[in-house]
């Protein structure tokens, strides 16, 4: 079985031959024009060799493909990265998974958020935050540190306070994100409470879908778009990372839709209260 950092590469091969077709050149004679042996030619397009930076350049230059070069090169920087396991990315411990978040964080002035059914790191409590890691430990079998893991996520929640008047955060949560059961009922009702803190923050816009909105765009997973530079999205098995100007294009264009059917200031406060007497009455 082939690993996703060589699916990729057969991906990124199968796209380069493309473009040398649509360009009228044979392997032999985009070998000859690029100073290259034609066995290299026929290792990148096969998977085999992944080209470099340069290469990608002169590749698509000589086929008069230049207006591919920036999604190809972000392809190729992160064709190793850009889909990771969660099992091997936690191997190390959450903590360290956490700081390595943090860094992208760090080189982030907009952010762009949205969660359907959980509440984003970035605006947990402890408590929320403690269950989330205990419950990802158990699954996935990976190394227990979890009050390390905790920690370090709570010490991401700085970049919220820290005085950077340039950083924004544009976060979207789904209704059900409010009182879907992740959690016991007392650590529900600290998180939502926390919320109405949060919702009153200068830098952060909060938006709630509700759950009967009529929907301008039906809500898929969730995403984190960090400035215009990448894209993460978590799946059950693995992380996704996406650098490829056109694909996070179409992420911006995404959270756009959905921003339409958020309600926002005394609007999003009040599904937030609904929320809290809903799960104190049951």
């Amino acid at each position: 079985m082939s690993t996703p950092s060589q699916q990729a590469r057969e991906a990124l091969g199968l796209r380069l031959r493309e473009l040398r077709k649509d360009g009228g050149l044979t392997q032999r004679r985009l070998a000859e024009l690029a100073g290259w042996v034609e066995s290299k030619v026929s290792k990148i397009e096969h998977g085999r060799q992944t080209p470099s930076e340069d290469d990608i350049r002169l590749w698509c230059r000589l086929v008069g493909a230049e207006a591919h070069i920036a999604d190809l090169i972000a392809t190729v920087r992160n064709i190793d990265s850009q889909y990771l396991e969660w099992r091997r990315t936690w191997r190390a411990g959450g903590r360290r998974r956490q700081q390595a978040i943090a860094a992208q964080e760090e080189q982030t002035s907009r952010f762009r958020i949205y969660e359907p059914l959980l509440i984003p790191g970035l605006l947990q409590t402890p408590e929320y935050a403690r269950t989330r890691f205990a419950e990802n430990i158990a699954f996935h079998r990976t190394p227990n540190d979890l009050d390390a893991a905790v920690e370090a996520r709570m010490r991401r929640q700085e970049i919220l306070r820290r005085g950077d008047r340039d950083r924004r955060f544009h976060i979207l949560i789904g209704e059900a994100a409010l009182t879907l059961g992740v959690a016991d009922d007392d650590v529900l009702l600290g998180q939502l409470d926390r919320l109405l803190t949060l919702a009153i923050m200068p830098r952060l816009l909060l938006g709630v879908i509700p759950a009967r909105t009529r929907h301008r765009r039906a809500p898929h997973h969730g995403f984190w778009i960090f400035d215009d530079r990448l894209v993460l999205v978590e799946t059950v098995a693995a992380e996704l990372t996406i650098t490829q100007p056109r694909e996070i294009a179409v992420y911006a264009k995404e959270f756009e839709w959905l921003a339409a059917s958020a309600v926002y200031g005394a609007g999003a406060r009040e599904l937030i209260s609904r929320a809290i007497r809903a799960i104190r009455e049951n």
